[in-house]
């Protein structure tokens, strides 16, 4: 049985110590704009974690909100893996 096809969808956090308490929303979409968010994260050597379920949660936020405190510890868990993969790739170069 063939699975439905679906959408892709993206959304872009952005956090900036000093500019607020959490991360905020700066880009989301579905389909074409899904996809030229992660171009653009591609070509600007940004990781990309894929987690559906936040992606679909992230989304329903408003462009340049803050995510909500339930939300800190997953988004914390996926900076940590993004500060993770920048250190390790700055050791390879």
């Amino acid at each position: 049985m063939k699975k439905p096809y679906q959408r892709k969808s993206a959304v872009a956090l952005r956090y900036e110590p000093g500019e607020g308490e959490a991360p905020r929303v700066i880009a989301k979409g579905r389909g074409h704009v899904a996809e030229k968010i992660l171009e653009q994260a591609e070509a600007h050597g940004v990781p990309v974690q894929q987690d559906p379920s936040l992606v679909e949660v992230l989304a329903s936020l408003e462009l340049n909100e803050q995510i909500p405190v339930e939300l800190y510890q997953v988004v914390a868990e996926i900076l940590a893996f993004v500060y993770q993969t920048d250190r390790g790739s700055r050791r390879k170069l």
